[in-house]
């Protein structure tokens, strides 16, 4: 039996069960764990952008074949969008991406979530992008006219690496004086949505996302963690998801407001968080990190807290004919 899924079906049922796909990866094959895919990662992106562009989502599930009710695969295509940002300006997606899970058992679904994304995504630009440990999806995509993007993968691409950490061992946390740790729990939506506008301005998240992703299953507003300069200023943030199947918790997003950088708040803030994901329940801490050399200063800032790479995905792309 399988499932097909449209934009309309896209809801919070089918998210769960996409997660808990993710889930049983990350006990069984974190190393593959594709970007976007995992549990924090899928509520994030979902609560976020449901409202502003989940018209142009397609998702399908492969349903498991023992009555469970778990899937064995998913498939996320997210198809060229555009978003207005907080100082009018216009951000566009012109290239069709995949976000997939398959159970480690069933690489034979690989084929089938590819063929799909083609119907789904057909005359577009469309990327997949593998961990380099995934050896099963690596050696299918030539097959169905991928190839790697030079540019994206090379030194100064934007590809990212996938990053762990015990937690334990943890240094305490030394925030500036004057400053201190808060919670969203402690400052409300409204303000916790202009702390994330601040770290990406320009930005196309407003107050409606910030509702989206405080609905999503495992979001917790004492696990959103933030820090409040000497003038009330929020001037750093980090949201934890928090797995109790993987025993993992995972930092998605993290930023800190542009006037306020190098600063050592950043660093500060992930300590306290890690100390809170301990708290919960969490045994190890995850986060995906730009890994270029290029762009050195995420990387920089997780492994010096710690954290060390467990695998790097790797941009594959199938350019659609010209004139299509």
């Amino acid at each position: 039996m399988r499932e097909h899924g449209n934009s309309q079906e896209f809801g919070s049922a089918q998210l769960r069960l996409m997660q808990g796909l993710a889930q049983e990866v990350t006990v069984l094959r974190p190393d593959v764990l594709v970007g976007g895919g995992t549990v924090g990662e899928l509520a994030w992106n979902f609560g976020k952008d449901r409202v502003a562009v989940g018209s142009t989502w397609r998702h399908r599930l492969w349903p498991r074949a023992d009555g469970s009710g778990r899937v064995d695969a998913w498939a996320w295509a997210q198809l060229p969008f555009s978003v207005t940002r907080t100082n009018g300006s216009v951000g566009t997606a012109h290239s069709a991406n995949l976000t997939w899970q398959v159970h480690p058992d069933r690489p034979d679904l690989l084929d089938e979530i590819l063929l799909w994304y083609a119907e789904q995504a057909e005359g577009i630009d469309r990327c997949v992008i593998p961990q380099d440990a995934d050896a099963d999806m690596r050696a299918r995509l030539p097959a169905h006219g991928y190839t790697l993007d030079e540019e994206e993968a090379g030194d100064d691409g934007d590809w990212h690496l996938w990053n762990a950490r015990p937690l334990a061992n943890l240094s305490d946390p030394v925030l500036p004086p004057g400053c201190r740790f808060r919670s969203a729990a402690d400052v409300g939506p409204q303000a916790a949505t202009r702390a994330h506008q601040d770290a990406w301005h320009p930005s196309s998240f407003q107050s409606n996302a910030m509702g989206g992703v405080q609905a999503v299953w495992p979001y917790r507003d004492d696990l959103h963690v933030l820090v409040e300069a000497p003038d009330g200023t929020l001037v750093a943030t980090a949201i934890i998801w928090f797995d109790p199947v993987s025993r993992t918790a995972e930092f998605e997003p993290v930023g800190t407001h542009r006037d306020y950088r190098r600063q050592g708040l950043a660093t500060a803030l992930m300590w306290h968080g890690m100390h809170q994901a301990r708290a919960a329940g969490a045994d190890t801490m995850l986060v995906a990190c730009v890994g270029s050399n290029a762009r050195p200063a995420a990387r920089e800032l997780y492994f010096g807290v710690g954290f060390t790479p467990l695998s790097r995905d790797v941009p594959y792309i199938q350019r659609a004919p010209k004139g299509v």
